[in-house]
């Protein structure tokens, strides 16, 4: 969805409205460790998705808690934004989390065998690159040297 000032500030306050709405009047316990981590309204205002965070183990009961409540959630919000029409709510599950946790997990559980092939390719291209470095320092030095003593050259003829 294309973003500008006046849609972000539509979904930040309504994220705001409806986080305050989930803390204060909802009391479903399967909706008390669950964080909302994006809201996207439509630009007529009849649609709001609603992405929330939980436990990867709990996400069909968080989905069922949030059916459940939809109507009231629906009512509440209705009443706290003052908008001309309330949005039809939409939730879907937030997988960003679980996906990075997995991607760590992947990255701390590399298999021997590559990491000992990836640091000797790393060490060879250090000592490759370092030993780059050195020719190319006595090279210049060379040369800074020669322009120093043609520089001197100079100065002795005039």
């Amino acid at each position: 969805m294309k973003q500008n000032q006046f849609s972000r500030r539509t979904n930040h306050i309504a994220r705001e409205k409806l986080a305050s709405i989930l803390t204060n009047n909802i009391s479903d316990p399967a909706l008390e460790m669950i964080a909302i981590t994006d809201v996207y309204v439509s630009v007529d205002k009849s649609l709001m998705i609603v992405y929330v965070s939980c436990d990867s183990a709990q996400y069909d009961e968080v989905m069922c808690a949030f059916e459940r409540a939809k109507g009231r959630l629906r009512r509440l919000l209705g009443r706290a934004l003052t908008w001309r029409t309330t949005p039809e709510l939409v939730f879907r599950i937030d997988t960003t989390i679980d996906e990075a946790q997995a991607i760590s997990r992947a990255l701390t559980n590399v298999p021997p065998s590559m990491r000992a092939r990836e640091d000797a390719e790393v060490e060879a291209a250090a000592t490759t690159n370092a030993e780059t470095a050195a020719a190319a320092s006595g090279d210049l030095g060379d040369v800074t040297e020669a322009a120093g003593s043609t520089a001197a050259s100079d100065v002795n003829a005039r």
